[in-house]
């Protein structure tokens, strides 16, 4: 297992958000986490990826405690994009997208090397960001900044690639378009994915597997069919679904709030 958990408790100022997860991300697949707002998604993803450090268990990266680790070595090996990126003042979309060959780099060597330079040139033609290569990356949109820094964690050559919200900023095609893009490296560069989505019907059309989320702790993980019930998400969205069979896999129509049912009592 390239990345698992193991009794995983974390979270923020001594509050467990996240409570007793135990996950095993399986090599080459896609894994999305899914669920209500302040489900813990996010929490779980940044212990996932050392942004946040454990109150209890473990995480471990090829078998070994990513705690223990160098951060050099982990950056080898996992790349995260977060929701909100920091912007460097006055980059360019090249010299970002360059900053992702710094763990494979010794620290005197500015100049990256030709492997490195092939590298972020491959990864700017992946996210298709060549004609901006020069551009300040202050000066993109939304989903331009969202795909130099994709861009900029492709160029790390990561094993594992953990994504908060990837299509938050972006219009229905460019949505469809980075996330073809990374099935395309999940499935013919074997890059092992792990992405928390709000929108289910992505994560149900791209995802090998689903895990549902809530309140902390993982409700439901298997294949996008067997989690997305009528049952299962009633429970974890507290919404009435219909599930539709489409030309890409199972959709989800949410027809109504979940009302529970009034209890009586006889008198």
């Amino acid at each position: 297992m390239p990345l698992s958990a193991q009794n995983l408790v974390g979270g923020y100022h001594q509050i467990a958000i996240i409570k007793d997860v135990n996950l095993d991300l399986r090599s080459g697949e896609w894994l999305s986490l899914v669920g209500a707002n302040g489900s813990g998604k996010s929490t779980l993803l940044k212990l996932l990826s050392r942004i946040l450090q454990p109150e209890q268990g473990q995480v471990l990266l090829d078998g070994k405690s990513i705690h223990s680790q160098p951060s050099m070595a982990i950056a080898q090996k996992l790349a995260i994009l977060p929701q909100q990126q920091l912007i460097p003042s006055g980059i360019t979309v090249k010299q970002l997208v360059s900053l992702g060959r710094t763990p494979h780099q010794p620290w005197w060597q500015w100049e990256l090397d030709t492997l490195g330079q092939e590298i972020v040139e491959q990864a700017l033609v992946q996210t298709k960001l060549t004609q901006f290569s020069d551009r300040s990356v202050s000066e993109l949109s939304g989903g331009e900044r969202q795909r130099a820094f994709l861009a900029m964690a492709l160029a790390q050559a990561p094993k594992v690639l953990l994504l908060d919200e990837p299509t938050t900023y972006l219009d229905l095609r460019y949505q469809l378009e980075l996330l073809e893009l990374l099935k395309d490296l999940n499935l013919n560069h074997g890059l092992t994915i792990i992405t928390v989505l709000h929108e289910i019907n992505l994560a149900a059309r791209y995802s090998d597997r689903i895990a549902l989320v809530k309140k902390g702790e993982i409700m439901a993980i298997a294949l996008p069919k067997e989690v997305l019930t009528a049952e299962l998400l009633r429970s974890c969205f507290e919404i009435e679904v219909a599930i539709l069979e489409t030309p890409v896999g199972i959709q989800i129509c949410a027809i109504s709030p979940y009302k529970s049912p009034i209890l009586t009592t006889n008198i």
